[in-house]
């Protein structure tokens, strides 16, 4: 799969697109407007390790429902995901097996280099 889950509202994201260029053949999806789906999250779980590692704890949300303070499960962190899509992490870029999650910069850059190899 070469696939691009992102916002198309978020500055950063934008950026992250432009920079890295994604060559023909990689699907954009806007998160905000194509909501990601339970077999999507699952599918990119397997890529990830865990879902964890795709939850983003920057969201407002997240502090809005002090959630810092609760013991959240593996699927507690799936179904935020999937209520709204500020959970997701982002920008997270599937090239074949390799997922680049996040707009680190080391993250992109390697996902950049990965995408034009």
């Amino acid at each position: 799969m070469k696939k691009i889950y992102y916002l198309s509202t978020c500055d950063t994201c934008k950026r992250i697109l432009s920079e890295i260029d994604a060559p023909p053949g990689f699907e954009l999806q806007d998160i905000k407007k194509e909501p990601l789906t339970a077999a999507q999250l699952e599918e990119l779980k397997l890529l990830a390790g865990n879902f964890e590692v795709l939850f983003s704890k920057r969201a407002r949300l997240y502090k809005e429902r002090d959630l810092k303070n609760k013991d959240l499960s593996e699927e507690d962190i799936k179904n935020l995901i999937l209520e709204h899509y500020t959970f997701l992490k982002r920008p997270v870029v599937v090239n074949g097996n390799e997922i680049f999650i996040g707009n680190s910069k080391k993250t992109v850059a390697v996902a950049k280099k990965s995408l034009h190899e």
